[in-house]
């Protein structure tokens, strides 16, 4: 009886253990958690059909972080999604499926505006507010974490991103929190060259037939999608072959380096600080 007894509370305990909210997320313990949230040019998307090689944007931030030497492990989430804005991020459900209940958030990175800046009515008005409800939310839901608005990448005219920049900007300086600035480093590498940073995605209408089997490896339904220059010096002068402004590999691996310096710092503040 005794024995019978004793087997039992040793399984329960065994269970309790298992079933606990710790042990459930005992998968990263031990590791920074950062979670970043945003668009299309934070979930690192390239066109499925190219299968790039290599890691994809949260590895790379993650090795980045590693490299350092000095810095704790880290645990990068993306749970961005291509085409989103933060309306659609709230009103979907999709943030509380696939943000709100994430354990253990150290670092949260925020970079929305542009597809906001194209979906949103009132966008000068409904952004700043739409900005304002997704960080209190991220506060209710993850008040140990750190709040990183970021700013977007030049990805439309200059006019226009400094409209979406100077918006994030007084969200930030309202809600008291520190900015991570990406645009100028990412605006400095374009200045080496204005194309090496973005993919090339073109209406396969549109390019001469003489091309089409020179093409064709590249073809993804209507559309004709290039990860790099390859193609430049042949199609390179078609109208509108540069239009796509979304990164290629070159491109993430920029936001990458520059998060990782942004976060590398951070970090080690706050070893200093202990």
């Amino acid at each position: 009886m005794k024995n019978t007894f004793a087997a039992s509370l040793a399984l329960g305990m065994m269970l309790a253990i298992v079933l606990s909210p710790s042990a459930a997320n005992a998968e990263h313990e031990g590791k920074i958690q950062i979670l970043l949230l945003g668009d299309s040019t934070t979930e690192g998307s390239v066109p499925r059909r190219l299968k790039p090689k290599g890691p994809h944007l949260e590895k790379v931030l993650e090795l980045l972080l590693a490299a350092e030497g000095d810095l704790p492990p880290c645990h990068v989430i993306n749970s961005s999604l291509s085409g989103e804005y933060i309306r659609r991020l709230i009103d979907s459900g999709r943030y509380d499926r696939k943000g709100a209940k994430l354990p253990g958030l150290d670092y949260i990175l925020i970079r929305y505006g542009l597809n906001d800046r194209a979906r949103r009515k009132e966008f000068t008005v409904n952004f700043p507010k739409d900005f304002h409800e997704l960080l209190a939310r991220l506060r209710r839901d993850h008040p140990q974490a750190l709040l990183i608005p970021m700013t977007v990448i030049p990805f439309a005219d200059e006019k226009a991103s400094k409209v979406i920049n100077d918006l994030v900007l007084k969200v930030a300086k309202k809600e008291q929190l520190a900015v991570f600035d990406i645009c100028p480093r990412y605006a400095a590498e374009l200045q080496k060259g204005p194309n090496m940073l973005n993919y090339r995605r073109y209406p396969l209408a549109k390019i001469p037939k003489q091309y089409h089997n020179l093409v064709k490896p590249f073809a993804n339904g209507p559309s004709v999608e290039v990860m790099a220059n390859e193609l430049d010096p042949i199609l390179g002068k078609l109208p509108g072959w540069y239009g796509d402004r979304h990164p290629n590999l070159a491109g993430y691996n920029v936001i990458a380096d520059e998060t990782a310096r942004y976060l590398a710092k951070l970090l080690r503040e706050k070893k200093a600080r202990k």
